[in-house]
This record gives structure tokens, sequence and C-alpha cells, in this order.
């Protein structure tokens, strides 16, 4: 019903910057928001952050505030994770969530490492 794609992962030095990128296909006109995890090995999944489709509401994980910037161009079904002053432990596997009302949907990740 939905797709996601995730895109833009890579590897960066600690203080550097990583865009990601979100596709969203499919039914998303049921998808009144749309967030980023993150998991490490070894550790649950987090909240990074959530921005709706319409207007320009966001959520930050405190850990991140200041840092990321979520983004979304509505024309294109996209929604993006600008990552500024990298930390090493912002390592990790990134995910777009989709929050939909049947469930939530996921992309299948992509890979950000920051080296100190």
């Amino acid at each position: 019903q939905v797709l996601l794609v995730e895109s833009g992962g890579g590897l960066a030095q600690a203080g550097g910057s990583l865009r990601l990128s979100c596709a969203a296909s499919g039914r998303t006109y049921s998808i009144p928001v749309m967030r980023w995890f993150r998991q490490a090995p070894g550790k649950e999944r987090e909240f990074v952050a959530s921005i709706k489709w319409s207007g320009s509401s966001r959520v930050y994980a405190d850990s991140v505030k200041g840092r990321f910037t979520i983004s979304r161009d509505s024309a294109k079904n996209t929604v993006a994770l600008q990552m500024d002053s990298l930390k090493p432990e912002d390592t990790g596997v990134y995910y777009c969530n989709a929050g939909a009302t049947g469930g939530d949907y996921w992309g299948q990740g992509t890979q950000v490492t920051v080296s100190s």
C-alpha cells in the first residue's frame, strides 16, 4: 500500500553533514505524518524526528535538536533529514516511517556512519 525508500546514507567525519531522503509512493494520502528513526547495533530503535505532510509542525528528539532538520516536499512525496554537526553516537541505520491509520510502514533503512 505504501512504499518507502531511503537514500543518502554514508560515511561522515564528526562535525560533518549528511542529508537523507525518503521517497514515498502508493497511498500516501492516507499518511498524516512521516518520521525518522534510527537503530544502532544492540540498541532499541529510537525516534529521531517527525513532520506532518501538511503544514510545518515538527518534532525532534532531544539528542538531535539544533543539529538535525526534517523537511518535506509534498509535491514530490519526499521527506528529508538534514544532519549537521554529526557525532559518532549518530551512527546507525536510519529508517523512514509512515504513520498510517492502518499501521506504520517502514523503509529498508540506510546506514549512517560517523567516525571520530
